[in-house]
């Protein structure tokens, strides 16, 4: 599978991160870490990432912002259910049997705001009693984000976080104090709460075990294989790993055996034995050996050494030649002290005099190899040649030593290698009709089997995103709650300021218009309508110039104009109108401009019939 393509300006951003606070992401899910960011960078009204950096640079509060986004603190007490009864029906009851008079040691790695290392207390407090508790058990709960590890260290929780505790453990491990729910604190010393990163700290060692859930999916494989071998590390030989349910990727790793496949349980896969070290005697017994070596020993081993070897004078002669050689080259003592040249050996198999010469002029070992030698039987025989300097302490070279070692048999199996290659290649060719006549069956199912790991390597990736997403929803929607609340506490301030609006229009006992800056109506109250005939809806928006309406508005335009442009005091005068009844009357007219802090923003006009109904 195509491994999608990174964003250059994501990478610059997560880089600019980690050189200047530290926080390493460049192990995270990309489509994870751009959708967060890309959270954040909505809410600042940013498009890039590269504008998004360039606002960090300039304003480092917002860091905090990120990352409380982009760590998803989403927990809770004893989630996925099933998997905690399994853990305190199977596995407590095996750890505390292993660990009988011994401490035990829990790691809550990403823990959040501490939840789950609050459960994982109470599992283990209820299986050895409280004393016992106390006494033995230590449980690290780490995580990057140092908000949620200052709640955790806090031990408080509301009556909604800890709905999913059972009643009779809420009661027998929790404090309630005015609608809240503290840990208690006798047992909570033994929950230390550290920051701690997974992909650049040392792990936690001797760990019976570690529980990390939900965790590991926000990383991409290369970096949770590096995180799963430092947990192979911290975990004891008999200790247990305890992971999230969408977390998968362990099935692929050979460093642990799933114990409960189904609740993400596993332990330790076992190792490989280490070898045996070999020691090396000390300095005054190798110069003892070395001195009993210049005598006796020194001429056996030279004669007796399994391969023939010449030594050589400076002048050519014949100094010395072991048991190997004499046997090999038919020499005997009576040719020591003759000249090189005088023996068969100098020429054949091969020419030494040469490469002797080269030894002397270049001052370095000459070599050739595979040199083929007939034998007089017929055969032939294959040595391997070395003609090496002996240099003295002052750098002079008194002599070489000719090395010659039979390779026949290792030549012969060469050969019989070569042949039997041939042999194969020959049953290859025959077999390649077969194979050629299967190949296109094998291709298909190969085929087939690379879509099936594609698609499942798809669908885990995809389990793995819509968890981290369900996370991310539900944190959105906690959010979103807050808000929907906050919008019915003003909505209610809304609606009891529209009623004492209202209330206070009704009561003027006036037909009440308000205008924009436009002259387009705003507001037309009841007594208006009872006026002049018309519905607040049927003039809402409309020109107050364009009205036909019993009132000659054309009248008002000047001082309106007035109210307007100059903010003047208000404008009074009585206009002769026909109200809806068709009766003409006396109509008082108060025009008065609408302003606040920043200007006038419109007209309010009063409309009263001055002429009493009969």
């Amino acid at each position: 599978m195509t491994p999608p393509k990174t964003d250059p300006q994501l990478e610059a951003l997560i880089e600019y991160i980690k050189s200047t606070r530290g926080f390493d992401f460049t192990g995270y899910k990309r489509a994870s870490l751009a959708r967060r960011t890309g959270k954040r960078m909505q809410s600042l009204g940013l498009e890039s990432y590269g504008d998004y950096l360039d606002y960090l640079e300039g304003n480092p509060d917002e860091f905090v912002e990120l990352f409380d986004a982009i760590l998803i603190n989403v927990t809770s007490f004893f989630r996925d259910r099933e998997a905690w009864d399994y853990l305190r029906e199977h596995i407590v009851p095996q750890l505390t049997a292993k660990k009988s008079d011994s401490p035990i040691r829990v790691w809550c790695a990403g823990s959040a705001s501490g939840e789950e290392a609050y459960s994982i207390a109470i599992l283990l407090a209820e299986a050895l009693g409280s004393e016992q508790f106390r006494e033995r058990v230590k449980v690290y709960a780490t995580d990057l984000d140092e908000d949620a590890l200052g709640r955790g260290r806090a031990a408080s929780f509301t009556a909604k976080e800890v709905e999913s505790v059972p009643e009779e453990l809420r009661k027998r491990y929790f404090d309630v104090d005015r609608g809240s729910f503290t840990f208690s604190k006798d047992l909570r010393r033994s929950i230390i709460f550290g920051h701690h990163d997974l992909v650049q700290d040392a792990p936690i060692s001797r760990v019976d075990l570690l529980i990390c859930r939900n965790t590991l999916m926000y990383f991409n494989a290369e970096t949770q294989a590096r995180v799963l071998a430092q947990f192979n590390f911290a975990l004891n030989e008999a200790g247990f790993l305890f992971l999230g349910r969408s977390e998968m990727l362990l099935t692929r790793s050979n460093v642990f055996t799933p114990v409960e496949m189904k609740h993400r349980i596993f332990t330790k896969a076992g190792r490989s034995t280490v070898p045996d070290r070999i020691l090396v005697g000390s300095g005054e017994q190798r110069g003892e050996l070395a001195e009993i070596g210049r005598g006796t020993l020194r001429d056996a081993g030279f004669e007796m050494a399994q391969f023939g070897q010449v030594v050589l004078d400076e002048h050519g002669l014949l100094v010395l030649a072991n048991q190997q050689a004499r046997s090999m080259f038919g020499l005997t003592l009576d040719d020591l002290g003759r000249p090189l040249q005088d023996l068969e050996f100098s020429y054949r198999p091969l020419e030494l005099r040469s490469l002797i010469d080269r030894v002397y002029s270049e001052r370095r070992s000459q070599a050739v190899r595979g040199v083929e030698w007939p034998t007089q039987s017929g055969g032939e025989r294959v040595i391997d040649v070395q003609i090496s300097p002996l240099v003295a302490e002052d750098g002079h070279i008194p002599g070489t030593i000719l090395t010659f070692v039979d390779v026949s048999t290792y030549s012969a199996l060469q050969r019989e290698l070569e042949g039997s290659k041939r042999e194969l290649e020959t049953a290859y060719e025959e077999l390649q009709t077969t194979v050629e006549e299967l190949e296109t069956t094998n291709e298909e199912l190969q085929s087939t089997n690379e879509e099936l790991e594609t698609t499942n390597e798809e669908l885990q990736s995809t389990n793995e995103e819509l968890e981290t997403m369900n996370e991310e929803l539900h944190s959105t929607n906690e959010e979103l709650e807050t808000v929907n609340e906050e919008l019915r506490g003003r909505t209610g301030e809304l609606n009891s300021m529209n009623t004492f609006l209202e209330s206070i229009l009704t009561s003027l006992g006036a037909a009440v218009v308000v205008l924009d800056p436009d002259l387009r109506i705003r507001l037309w109250n009841e007594e208006a309508r009872d006026l002049w005939g018309l519905d607040a809806n049927e003039v809402r928006g409309q020109h107050f110039m364009n009205l036909d309406i019993g009132l000659e508005v054309q009248r008002l335009k000047q001082p309106l104009r007035k109210c307007l442009n100059s903010g003047s005091a208000k404008e009074e005068l009585t206009v002769e109108a026909v109200n809806r009844r068709g009766k003409t009357t006396q109509c008082h007219v108060t025009c008065s401009p609408l302003k606040n802090a920043s200007g006038i923003h419109g007209a309010l006009i009063l409309m009263e019939d001055a002429v009493p109904q009969a």
